[in-house]
């Protein structure tokens, strides 16, 4: 099954500051890269791959090595699939969020606007929400939220209008379906950045991206060790964001908070005060590597 060049792997690598003998999470395993390197760098230690999708399971398969074990779920669940494991506290851990290559690349999976599929975008096939659900099933309002705060969509409340009155008359069940009421309503000379920002609107919907990385973000600060790593890699600003302000603060929203001392209250420090981004020719190798952000910070 092909995968893609897992992004900034060196970089990822390099963050995590591997122990040998430590217990690391690749907490979204996709094509297994990521997970093949830090193997790579372990003598005793362990490495636990997470991944809801049923089809990176084929990829752990492969991977013949007494120090890694792959668990098919959500990694929001993290902390209770790893005490099944045994497993308390760990050295480090990396994220690289978003979709896989494969995953925009296999058609009938329903992410990229590149062909015409069925309404689905779900990364974890058994789950219950399809895109279709959302699109013929929520209210306008909670459409024109979902346009609104995941696509930072300007005339997101005209979309969810049109779609709404559009699914009146019939089922809206395919991409092309979808991309003909969109169509009317993107602005000229930029449609394919409009179907992108609604296409992920869509999808952080129909698989709770941003509630999933903030339990994941909360849960790493009572996993990993002091002097641990986390190491993000973010896809747009919504998530960057999300990760900055839990490294920087402590929190998602709001102020950061100081104790008596004056010290900041939170979990992590940030390694890097900038994003890493990807190089000129990483990118010209690997267009998924253009908009990608990593963050690394170590645990106080």
């Amino acid at each position: 099954m092909e995968y893609h060049d897992p992004v900034m792997l060196q970089e990822c690598v390099e963050a995590l500051n591997i122990n040998p003998n430590g217990i690391y999470v690749d907490a979204t395993f996709g094509g297994g890269g990521h997970t093949r390197a830090v193997l790579q760098r372990l003598k005793n230690g362990r490495l636990l791959a997470f991944d809801q999708d049923h089809d990176a399971r084929i990829n752990a398969d492969k991977i013949d090595s007494r120090s890694f074990t792959f668990i098919e779920a959500n990694f929001r669940y993290i902390k209770q699939f790893l005490k099944l494991q045994g497993i308390l506290n760990i050295d480090g851990l990396l994220a690289d969020l978003g979709v896989s290559s494969h995953q925009f690349d296999t058609a009938d999976r329903g992410f990229s606007t590149r062909f015409d599929a069925k309404l689905d975008m779900r990364m974890d096939r058994k789950a219950k929400v399809t895109a279709r659900t959302v699109i013929n099933e929520y209210t306008s309002e909670e459409l024109h939220r979902i346009f609104g705060m995941y696509g930072e969509i300007r005339n997101a409340k005209t979309l969810a209008s049109a779609i709404v009155s559009a699914r009146v008359n019939k089922p809206i069940e395919t991409i092309n379906d979808l991309k003909g009421i969109i169509d009317r309503h993107a602005p000229k000379g930029k449609e394919f950045k409009y179907y992108a920002q609604v296409f992920q609107a869509i999808r952080i919907a129909v698989n709770d991206e941003l509630k999933a990385l903030e339990d994941l973000l909360l849960q790493c600060a009572g996993i990993i060790k002091k002097g641990g790593r986390l190491v993000v890699i973010s896809y747009h600003s919504l998530e960057d964001r999300m990760v900055k302000n839990f490294f920087n603060k402590g929190k998602f929203f709001g102020e950061a908070e100081k104790d008596i001392y004056g010290n900041l209250k939170r979990p992590f420090e940030p390694v890097n005060k900038k994003p890493i981004v990807a190089s000129i020719e990483e990118i010209s190798r690997n267009n998924r590597a253009r908009s990608a952000k990593l963050r690394i910070a170590r645990k106080v």
